[in-house]
């Protein structure tokens, strides 16, 4: 039988839990996942896991912070003043927003501090620091289309 290797597209179901049992992300119910292993789209440990696996083979993996979304970086918190906000926006801690870096790329980030004159604004992905669990079911390796040349 087939097994998925780099290069692959795949379609997966997958379930993500934290280390405290609370599930953050789900396809169970929705179409599969479809992804190029290799395409570096998805984190280091979740590619890692499906290479290898065969259509209808199930698997549970623990993803550490390294090859997941890394280790939480002091550097990627920021203070801003509040004046520097476009004025439709009124601040609040736990608020996502878009912010332009230096060179041009849109960055997520949330408010994590309120004061009055200023924010602190954290670029860490919310998942930063924590093992992931994840179930991952292989649904299928697509194949590829031949290029008619029409």
């Amino acid at each position: 039988m087939a097994q998925a290797k780099m290069g692959d597209t795949v379609r997966v179901h997958y379930s993500g839990k934290l280390d405290t049992g609370v599930l953050f992300d789900s396809s169970v119910g929705a179409d599969p996942l479809e992804f190029e292993l290799g395409s570096g789209r998805l984190i280091q440990g979740f590619e890692e896991a499906v290479i290898g696996m065969s259509p209808g083979e199930s698997k549970i993996v623990q993803i550490p912070p390294e090859k997941g979304y890394g280790r939480y970086k002091e550097d990627r918190v920021i203070k801003a003043e509040k004046k520097d906000l476009p004025p439709e926006i009124v601040p609040v801690a736990g608020m996502s927003l878009e912010v332009c870096a230096s060179n041009g790329v849109m960055v997520p980030v949330q408010i994590t501090e309120v004061s009055d004159t200023s924010i602190t604004l954290d670029a860490n992905h919310p998942l930063s620091e924590q093992i992931l669990t994840f179930e991952i079911k292989l649904i299928e390796i697509v194949e590829k289309q031949e290029d008619s040349g029409q």
